[in-house]
């Protein structure tokens, strides 16, 4: 069963095929939204969130305390038409640490490509086989991304059949000529992050986030020196696929999820690991080099 480490052997485990997602969806109207009619988003917001956490998006057994916390901020920035929609969509999903109250941030990705119709009460409607909307195909690429990476942090390269998934997604959206499901334009769209995650030019990454999450982030209460090692050794992985692309889209994800926790990570522990993390870091992620700082402060 997925993620055995977090059930007692000694317990009796009634088996539960609970759906994946524990998903919250905020939606956030911008000013140039001219509407009357605030119902719309409401609706809007209940039938997106139950869209992403009432199906069931693999063949695998969840227990109901496995459901991958995630959300969705929808910033909808203008309504040519009614019923049509230009939206821009923050997507964040997070897994436990074993043995602790702390949740570690595992995907941070801001889609800003995003045009859709919805129509109050309507059906959504998916089929992995074709296109259908805009809505539903975007919904649930982000679906089975999030499950994929989730999997990708407790078994190496475990999130492989999501991410094929969420290939024929892409596939099958390119038919539509819509924003963000194509090569070209933006390389910060779907299109390139899922080329990415099954690029095997990027295959350490994936791996490295295994390490850095089962192998560094679960023993961290046990051996937090032992784990900082662990995990300067993933960014050195991180590092060497960077390197043939620093412009990757599966890099800057990494990083937009892992700021906050690396500097706190390596704000302890011996001088001579946090230099080098430092080092590390800043050389990937020069742009964020001040939250870096308290690192080599002390």
């Amino acid at each position: 069963m997925r993620k055995i480490l977090f059930l007692l052997a000694w317990f009796t485990v009634v088996e539960v095929r609970s759906q994946e997602l524990n998903c919250v969806v905020t939606i956030n109207v911008g000013p140039r939204v001219r509407t009357t009619d605030q119902n719309v988003f409401r609706d809007m917001k209940n039938a997106f969130q139950q869209f992403l956490n009432s199906r069931k998006w693999t063949n695998d057994t969840y227990a109901p305390h496995e459901r991958i916390n995630c959300s969705f901020l929808i910033n909808i920035n203008d309504m040519p038409a009614i019923g049509v929609f230009n939206a821009s969509v923050q997507i964040q999903a997070a897994r436990p640490v074993y043995n602790t109250t702390y949740t570690s941030l595992i995907f941070n990705f801001a889609d800003r490509e995003w045009d859709f119709e919805y129509v109050e009460s309507q059906p959504l409607e998916f089929n992995d086989n074709t296109f259908m909307s805009n809505l539903t195909s975007m919904l649930a690429f982000y679906a089975y991304m999030i499950i994929g990476i989730d999997n990708d942090t407790f078994s190496e390269l475990g999130g492989n059949p999501q991410f094929q998934r969420a290939l024929q997604v892409v596939n099958n959206a390119q038919t539509s000529n819509r924003n963000g499901w194509q090569p070209t334009g933006s390389n910060r769209n779907r299109y390139w992050l899922i080329e990415n995650y099954l690029n095997p030019q990027f295959t350490e990454i994936r791996r490295a986030m295994y390490r850095y999450h089962r192998l560094g982030m679960d023993t961290f209460e046990k051996d937090p020196d032992n784990s900082r090692q662990v995990i300067l050794d993933c960014l050195k992985s991180i590092k060497k696929a960077r390197d043939i692309n620093p412009n990757a889209i599966i890099v800057i994800s990494f990083f937009d999820a892992k700021t906050r926790e690396l500097a706190n990570i390596f704000s302890e522990g011996q001088l001579p690991v946090r230099r080098e993390a430092y080092d590390l870091i800043v050389a990937m992620d020069p742009s964020n080099q001040a939250g870096y700082e308290k690192i080599i402060r002390n």
